[in-house]
């Protein structure tokens, strides 16, 4: 049974790979743990391992568990049993390696299991690293920064483009250039993002400051809500800009004067609406006679490329 499409097809069907590997159990993306990784799978080859042989997966993208949620699906496995197999690849004698199923095999250890239904499979590190990432998306969302870090690991170590990653895990291609994008703040902003400290709309402020490690700090030491944070950072940019052209007003090339002032509520649902569309930072500038620029921030030679095919296609 194939597991994950070669490249050259376009990796469709991806996606499905828990339900061919699993059967078509019934899963929802949201609500209790016992919901979403304790329903009874329809079918698929199964057998037993003592739990002392499996062991975690280096390409896991989930790094932070959470232990209610952990307990409550122990609770779970104690009165109904582990009734979804963990899926496992075979690594050495009595060794296997967690391919999806993390969670399940924790908290099957507090439950005091002394061995676990399992399905195993000869996969590749490749198949492995998609497949995790699938489950985890599918099963319980994981954190921005875990999701980012796991789409820039298969397009680092796999070659995959952002579109095969969407395809891969059900998302837009938008969104997964959004996401990967926030492994460019600093290191303090990362850290703050993963632990719940800051939310996801002040990761995307954060990401439009020249200074966004100075910026996190005071946000953080504030507790600063979003709206607050970026109109911190419009202030701190426009103040930036009006320091490098000598005035409140710089002049473009073509001597357009372009105001420094904060935009209003409908540029920056303008710029929302096609950094989503497009994935990309967009910024617009208004010049005080109608005129003004639109600036896309590239961050690879890729979505530079997909810039340039988008213009030509739409100038042919």
């Amino acid at each position: 049974m194939a597991v994950a499409a070669k490249k050259k097809s376009g990796n469709k069907g991806l996606g499905r790979g828990l339900d061919a590997l699993l059967g078509d159990a019934p899963r929802e993306r949201k609500g209790s743990a016992q919901a979403s990784e304790q329903a009874e799978p329809s079918s698929g080859p199964k057998r037993e391992l003592p739990i002392e042989f499996l062991k975690p997966s280096a390409d896991q993208p989930r790094r932070i568990f959470d232990k209610d949620a952990i307990e409550e699906l122990a609770a779970s496995i104690s009165a109904k049993g582990l009734l979804q197999p963990i899926l496992v690849r075979p690594k050495g004698k009595d060794q296997y390696e967690i391919v999806a199923g993390e969670r399940r095999w924790r908290a099957a250890q507090k439950a005091k299991l002394h061995a676990v239904p399992v399905i195993i499979r000869e996969l590749t590190d490749e198949e492995t690293a998609e497949i995790a990432l699938i489950e985890n998306v599918q099963r319980v969302d994981l954190n921005p920064v875990e999701e980012a870090a796991a789409y820039r690991r298969l397009a680092d170590a796999f070659g995959r483009t952002q579109d095969e990653i969407a395809k891969a895990v059900g998302k837009s291609r938008s969104h997964v250039a959004n996401i990967m994008r926030l492994l460019n703040l600093p290191q303090k902003a990362i850290d703050a993002l993963s632990a719940g400290a800051i939310t996801m709309g002040h990761a995307r402020a954060l990401l439009g400051s020249s200074a966004p490690d100075q910026a996190c700090s005071i946000v953080l030491k504030r507790d600063l809500s979003v709206r607050e944070t970026e109109a911190l950072i419009r202030e701190a940019e426009g103040e930036i800009r009006s320091a490098s052209t000598g005035g409140k007003n710089g002049k473009s090339k073509g001597n357009t004067k372009v105001s420094s002032a904060p935009k209003d509520a409908d540029t920056r649902a303008l710029e929302r609406d096609l950094s989503a569309i497009l994935g990309l930072e967009v910024a617009i500038e208004h010049a005080k006679k109608g005129s003004g620029s639109v600036t896309l921030n590239y961050l690879t030679l890729d979505q530079l490329d997909d810039i340039c095919r988008r213009l030509m296609g739409a100038r042919a």
